[in-house]
């Protein structure tokens, strides 16, 4: 899929669409159906001459198998008829669209007066990912890869380098140092002290769809200034916020604006605070992608 459409591109189709109108908030909410080998999560979505529907699985067991966590597939579909037009590798999409849906946000909540320092947390397809789409939407000075398996982080750093940024494995406590923070991991508890975090740091979080589980602690999420792909979906699923609102540590007003109203100027960061941006993957992102390459591939 890289092959038609590069990171910087995908971003621009997905800031395109919500330009154009698509309201996040209107989609249906995802269907998760738990399963022995883990859950099976259906995800549909209609927008212009175009439908589809994602159907993916989330195995937690499959990485020790040696086989991907996320499997699945997309079906795209004629908006009008609602015939097939297209069967695309739905992991394959994912692994496109969400590091997509990250550099859309860091393009309007990164500094971009000088290059970056990264800290990214995790070493599976989503870390490789989300540093090709951070390396497409801004200059970055370093990375450092902050990953549970030791031979993991030192590839994706190896990895980095060829791309042509100084790269090193590194701790959690690096953070302290950091312009951007990205965590992309399976954690289910905080990665790191969300005090370290500097004022005017960017702090992105994609890794679970899931109300109990979090990559962020309390302490981050009530010092920053809160953006979601779309209110309703986070506050579904997003257990970085639902925990600190079970919590009482914060209230749903607490989350400042959603990918649209940035990418339209209705909202504009503000100075002073950390800017943490939670995503847990739409339809809506998949459907906009998987258009997107079908007529990058020559379709009508």
């Amino acid at each position: 899929m890289t092959r038609l459409m590069g990171p910087a591109a995908v971003t621009d189709v997905l800031a395109e669409a919500l330009r154009a109108g698509v309201d996040p908030d209107a989609g249906p909410a995802r269907t998760a159906v738990p399963v022995p080998a883990g859950e099976l999560l259906l995800m549909p979505a209609a927008f212009g001459p175009f439908a589809g529907v994602k159907v993916a699985g989330v195995a937690p067991a499959n990485p020790a198998r040696g086989l991907p966590r996320i499997t699945g597939s997309y079906l795209l579909l004629d908006g009008a008829d609602l015939q097939p037009l297209a069967l695309l590798d739905g992991a394959a999409l994912t692994e496109l669209r969400t590091p997509a849906v990250s550099a859309l946000a860091v393009r309007h909540l990164a500094p971009d007066d000088r290059p970056l320092r990264l800290v990214l947390f995790g070493s599976g397809p989503q870390a490789y990912g989300h540093l090709e789409a951070v390396l497409a939407a801004r200059e970055v000075a370093e990375v450092v890869v902050v990953a549970r398996h030791p031979v993991g982080g030192r590839a994706l750093a190896g990895y980095a380098r060829t791309l042509g940024v100084l790269a090193r494995t590194g701790t959690p406590d690096e953070v302290a140092g950091a312009d951007l923070v990205v965590c992309c991991t399976t954690a289910r508890a905080p990665l790191f002290d969300g005090t370290l975090v500097a004022p005017g740091a960017t702090v992105v979080a994609v890794g679970s769809h899931e109300p109990a589980a979090r990559e962020t602690d309390t302490a981050l999420v009530v010092r920053s200034e809160v953006y979601v792909e779309a209110r309703s979906a986070a506050l579904r699923e997003a257990g970085d916020l639902l925990v600190p609102l079970a919590e009482g540590a914060i209230g749903a007003e607490h989350v400042a604006g959603d990918l649209a109203d940035l990418v339209t100027g209705r909202r504009r960061p503000s100075a002073g605070r950390p800017r943490f941006f939670k995503s847990v993957g739409m339809a809506w992102e998949d459907l906009v992608v998987a258009t997107a390459l079908y007529r990058a591939a020559g379709r009508p």
